[in-house]
C-alpha cells in the first residue's frame, strides 16, 4: 500500500489508501488486521481514507543503509559538550519524540545535554526540537513539561532549548479546542477528535493537558534558520503557502491559531501532515524551493520516519524486525536534506544529533 524507493510520490503527495473503507476509529489494527499504528490521517464520517493518508506501521523494520549516518554510542558519564570559538554553543537537533519520555531523557544524557537528574548541564549549547512531542507514546505531556523546563534552564545558562510546531501539536490543539465539531476536510466531513484518536492520541495526555501547555504549543514557530540550516517539522513544500519569509510563515500560523476557526486550523493541520516532497525524483528541487525562499544551505526535518524515506515499508506478512536499526540521520536529496525521525514509534531510534554532521 506504500510506495517503494523506485515509486516516488508526486511532490506534496503522500501514499494513499483511498480505495479502502474501514471504521473511522481504527487504532491498533490496520486495514489488513495486523498490528499497526496509522500515520497522519484524517478520518471521515463516510469512513474513507482521505487524499493524503500516510500509513505508519509500529512494527516497521528499520534497515541499515549506507546513506544513513551511523553514530557511535557515547558513555553519558564521559560526554562533554564542546564550545565554539565565537562563544556560541554547539547546535543540536532532536527528531520526533511522540511521548517517549524515557527514550528522550536517555538520548539527551548520552549527548551530555542533561545530567543524571535530568537537569540542563550543557552551558551555552543550543538545542532545537523539530516537533511532534505527543501521541502514540506513553507520556506526551511529560515530554512537553521537560522541554519547557529545559528551555528555562538552558536560557539561564546562556544557551537555549527551543521547539518547532509539528502536525501533532496542531492535532492536539484542535482536538482540545474543537473536539467533535465537523470540519470540511476537502474530501468529506471530519473532526479533530476522530483524527487525534486515529493518529495515536492518548487519553492520559488529554486528561493532563493544561492551559499553559496549550499556550506554549500555540506560540511555537513553524520554521527557523540557524547556522545555515533551515529547520522545519515536515518534509513538504506546503510552508510556501503561508509566506515568503520565515517571519511571515510563523506570523501566519500563529494568526491562524489565534482566529480559532476550525476549518482554517484543519487546513493548517492537513498541510503540515504532507510528506515525502524531498524524496525521489524532483526532491532536491523541492528542497531548493524552500532554501531559495527562506535561506539556508540545507534543510533539517522530522515527520517522515527514515525507513519510509528509504522505501523500506514492510509487507502484509511482516518481516523480522530484529535487524539493525537506524542509528543516525538520513542525508538525501543530493545532500540538501537531513531527516531526523529515526522511528521511535516503531522501536527505532530517538535521534539527538549535533550539527554539522561529521560525514
Amino acid at each position: 500500500m506504500t510506495q517503494g524507493a523506485g515509486q516516488g510520490p508526486e511532490v506534496e503527495r503522500t501514499a494513499t489508501l483511498r480505495d479502502f473503507r474501514v471504521p473511522a476509529y481504527v487504532h491498533e489494527t490496520g486495514p489488513y488486521g495486523h498490528s499497526t499504528l496509522p500515520g497522519d490521517v484524517a478520518p471521515l464520517q463516510e469512513n474513507t481514507y482521505p487524499d493524503g493518508y500516510t500509513p505508519t506501521e509500529r512494527d516497521l523494520p528499520v534497515i541499515d543503509r549506507g546513506d544513513t549516518l551511523q553514530t557511535a554510542s557515547v558513555d553519558p558519564a564521559s560526554a562533554v559538550v564542546p564550545q565554539q570559538a565565537d562563544g556560541a554553543g554547539p547546535l543540536y537537533v532532536v527528531g520526533d519524540v511522540h511521548g517517549y519520555l524515557d527514550e528522550l531523557v536517555a538520548a539527551l544524557q548520552e549527548q551530555g545535554l542533561i545530567d543524571a537528574a535530568g537537569n540542563w548541564c550543557a552551558g551555552t549549547a543550543r538545542l532545537w526540537f523539530l516537533g511532534d512531542f505527543t501521541d502514540r507514546g506513553p507520556d506526551g505531556i511529560g515530554v512537553i513539561d521537560l522541554v519547557m523546563r529545559l528551555s528555562a534552564e538552558a536560557a539561564a545558562a546562556g544557551g537555549y532549548c527551543k521547539a518547532l510546531m509539528g502536525n501533532h501539536e496542531l492535532l492536539l490543539l484542535g482536538a482540545k479546542r474543537f473536539g467533535d465539531t465537523p470540519v470540511n476536510s476537502g474530501a468529506g466531513t471530519a473532526t479533530f477528535q476522530a483524527a487525534w484518536l486515529l493518529n495515536g492520541g492518548q487519553k492520559s495526555d488529554m486528561d493532563r493537558l493544561q492551559d499553559h501547555h496549550l499556550q506554549w504549543m500555540a506560540r511555537l514557530d513553524a520554521v527557523e534558520a540557524v547556522d545555515g540550516y533551515l529547520l522545519v517539522h515536515s518534509d513538504t513544500t506546503a510552508y510556501l503557502d503561508y509566506g515568503d519569509s520565515i517571519e511571515a510563515v510563523n506570523d501566519t500560523v500563529r494568526e491562524t491559531l489565534t482566529r480559532n476557526d476550525a476549518d482554517e486550523c484543519w487546513d493548517l493541520f492537513r498541510k503540515f501532515t504532507k510528506r515525502f516532497s524531498f524524496r525521489d525524483e524532483g526532491g532536491a528541487d523541492a528542497v531548493r524551493s524552500l532554501l531559495d525562499t527562506y535561506g539556508g544551505t540545507r534543510i533539517v526535518h522530522g515527520h517522515s520516519p527514515i525507513p519510509y524515506l528509504l522505501g523500506e515499508v514492510g509487507s502484509e506478512e511482516g518481516e523480522d524486525s530484529s535487524g539493525p536499526v537506524v542509528e543516525g540521520p538520513h542525508v538525501y536529496a543530493e545532500g540538501l536534506a537531513i531527516a531526523m525521525d529515526g522511528g521511535v514509534t516503531m522501536a527505532g531510534k530517538l535521534l539527538v544529533q549535533q550539527l554539522p554532521l561529521d560525514i
